[in-house]
């Protein structure tokens, strides 16, 4: 037995936007205060309904059976019952009702109360089947109202039989019919239009799905660069530093002291760094330091001329204002060079940074004097590939390879 909840229960919810769409652009007014979805029967309640329309149109049947005919009730029966399936098998229903009310005229000259089941199975094919089903059950019915017509005024006489008699009895039939037909085919239409409005808050749904998830994962890029970069850069300078420590150490042990100086602040740096980043996975408020701006080029320089690089710079005394995107992605690019010249281009190698703004971009070069190509780019490591990335997100070139003269060169071109 079908529970109350299941009787009744609410217009299933669509997307917020279509809710909006039907409620104000759709109907033409504002949408003042929540929108409430309509209340409509359930799959209980449906079948509740359909066994309860069928029984009010039986009730006249038994004592029809009783006072009037025993013929005539049992047509009334044949035209009822089938409405119990109508919603299921409305077409099949159609054709039983029809049938029966066609058999109508052979067996009685008089109107029967079960004739209301016709304009109702219209209704339902109209309603759950397809429109080239309805329009056929809307010329069945037409055609039946002037064959209904007929027999009656035959029962009156053939003078009732007149052209007018008939036309106005046709047409009064046919209306129930039209009417009918009129309804079920409104609700068959405004059910498809929420339908689409459903499919169409499904798919924005997932499109907005997929979008968040391109960008969770361009964010995780940027996150993974940002960590290569600082991690690469600091424990580069940490190595290096540690290597010439030791190795001086054996010699002149008062060496040692600067270079562990410059391995603890470039660790401090490279920690203070990665919990900038990890602070803003953390929480959406975590305390951040700025990111690195051109103003902060010389103190890179200087940094990696500390860590034992001899660096040439090549700087506008007044550094463009630009970008917090291009000023970082320019920062990055050079500390990601230089870190490779660090890493690849030998203990004697000299780096020359350059920066000059032309053509409406900022154009920074970095190249070497060391072991050149050989020594770099060998498909595995991230440096270059993360500059590609950084400068392709600007609408910028980057170009490497071996330098004129021996080295390797690294320039990349960014728009303003």
């Amino acid at each position: 037995m079908a529970t109350p909840s299941d009787v009744f229960q609410a217009t299933p919810r669509i997307h917020p936007w279509s809710d909006v769409c039907a409620a104000g652009c759709v109907y033409g007014g504002p949408v003042a205060g929540p929108h409430r979805q309509p209340w409509r029967l359930g799959p209980g309640g449906e079948r509740w309904f359909d066994l309860g329309l069928t029984g009010f149109l039986l009730l006249p049947v038994l004592p029809y059976a009783f006072f009037v005919d025993v013929t005539d009730s049992l047509l009334m029966l044949a035209q009822i019952t089938p409405l119990v399936a109508r919603r299921r098998r409305p077409v099949a229903v159609f054709t039983l009702v029809a049938v029966a009310t066609a058999v109508q005229p052979l067996v009685t000259d008089n109107p029967l109360w079960s004739q209301l089941a016709f304009p109702v199975a219209v209704y339902s094919v109209a309603r759950y089947a397809g429109s080239r089903w309805a329009a056929a059950a809307l010329g069945t019915g037409v055609l039946g109202a002037g064959i209904a017509a007929v027999d009656w005024l035959r029962g009156f006489g053939a003078a009732m039989l007149t052209a007018e008699n008939v036309l106005a009895y046709s047409v009064t039939i046919a209306l129930f019919v039209v009417v009918a037909w009129t309804l079920g085919t409104l609700g068959r239409t405004r059910q498809a239009y929420v339908d689409a409005l459903v499919e169409r808050g499904e798919r924005l749904e997932r499109e907005a799905s997929q979008q968040a998830a391109l960008a969770a994962i361009e964010e995780r890029h940027r996150i993974a660069r940002e960590m290569h970069d600082v991690v690469a850069h600091g424990l580069t300078t940490i190595v290096v530093q540690a290597d010439g420590a030791r190795a001086a150490a054996a010699h002149d042990p008062s060496v040692t002291g600067p270079a562990l100086a410059t391995i603890a602040t470039t660790g401090r740096e490279a920690i203070a760094e990665l919990r900038r980043m990890l602070g803003l996975l953390r929480a959406d408020e975590a305390p951040t330091a700025p990111q690195p701006r051109l103003a902060d080029l010389p103190t890179l320089l200087a940094e990696a001329r500390g860590a034992g690089t001899p660096v040439v710079g090549d700087l506008p005394p007044d550094l463009p204002v630009v970008s917090d995107g291009v000023a970082l992605t320019t920062y990055r690019i050079v500390q990601e060079a230089l870190s490779n010249v660090r890493k690849h281009a030998g203990p004697d190698a000299t780096a020359s940074v350059a920066l000059r703004v032309e053509a409406e971009a900022v154009v920074v070069e970095v190249a070497d004097d060391g072991r050149g190509a050989a020594a770099h780019d060998d498909g595995r490591g991230l440096g270059l590939a993360g500059m590609r990335e950084r400068v392709a997100a600007h609408g910028g070139t980057l170009t490497t390879g071996p330098a004129a003269g021996g080295g390797f060169a690294v320039c990349a071109r960014i728009p303003l």
